[in-house]
């Protein structure tokens, strides 16, 4: 049976689903203009610091579907597999053997919230990428997480294009801010996805797949933007 907890999630996806349905209605996902949009000096990329329609909060706020995953490191995999010459499954100890990255991004949600100069310590996108060798077909990536949706057998999912999963603050973390990353922030690793709404980025990850079909996740089949642009207040389908 599904408890209190269960209800609430479910009632917030589903408001959730509805609102971004009367927005896509409303053409609000469509490209505002043809320019970048927000505020502030240019970032690294040349984008506007802040993103259009965004606020600047100092805590990170806690958003799931109401399961949070106990993964101990010991018991934690990834399974890399699909359209590529060399999947594989890594341990916690063969993950954190791989070349670790440091760096410092914005974090923007979809929700009209972003977090500046997180301090991060994980491992590329496509590191992990070059040592499963994609094949040329291989044009898009579903992203598997541990949680699972509310009133279902189903995790969550969600889907890139392989050029931006490339992109090289793409990273799956483990550490933020000197720590290891908190079990509500998707620990013992989640991705980041720096360019994109963070809902791009899973929170603990266990599989990425290599395809040559662009596969809806679970937010982009309830009226969420495919392509997820910040600057562009790219929230909302715009099918």
């Amino acid at each position: 049976m599904e408890d209190d907890a269960g209800r609430r999630t479910r009632s917030l996806i589903e408001r959730k689903q509805a609102f971004a349905e009367r927005q896509a209605a409303r053409g609000k996902g469509v490209f505002a203009g043809v320019a970048p949009m927000g505020s502030g000096p240019p970032n690294r990329h040349g984008m506007p610091r802040l993103p259009v329609g965004q606020r600047e909060v100092k805590k990170w706020p806690v958003l799931d579907l109401g399961d949070t995953p106990d993964i101990p490191t010991e018991r934690w995999q990834l399974r890399v597999d699909g359209l590529c010459e060399a999947p594989r499954t890594y341990s916690w100890d063969e993950f954190m053997d791989l070349p670790q990255t440091l760096d410092v991004s914005d974090f923007h949600c979809v929700t009209t919230w972003s977090r500046m100069d997180n301090r991060w310590v994980g491992v590329r996108f496509a590191d992990l990428a070059e040592r499963a060798r994609p094949l040329p077909e291989a044009r898009f990536v579903l992203i598997e997480a541990s949680d699972i949706a509310p009133g279902t057998q189903t995790p969550y999912t969600t889907n890139l294009a392989l050029e931006e999963a490339m992109l090289p603050d793409a990273l799956l973390v483990h550490t933020w801010e000197g720590k290891p990353l908190p079990r509500e922030h998707g620990g013992p690793v989640r991705m980041i996805t720096p360019q994109l709404y963070a809902w791009k980025g899973a929170k603990w990850i266990k599989r990425i797949t290599f395809s040559a079909v662009d596969r809806p996740g679970f937010w982009e089949v309830r009226g969420y933007s495919n392509t997820a642009y910040p600057w562009f207040d790219d929230r909302y389908s715009r099918e």
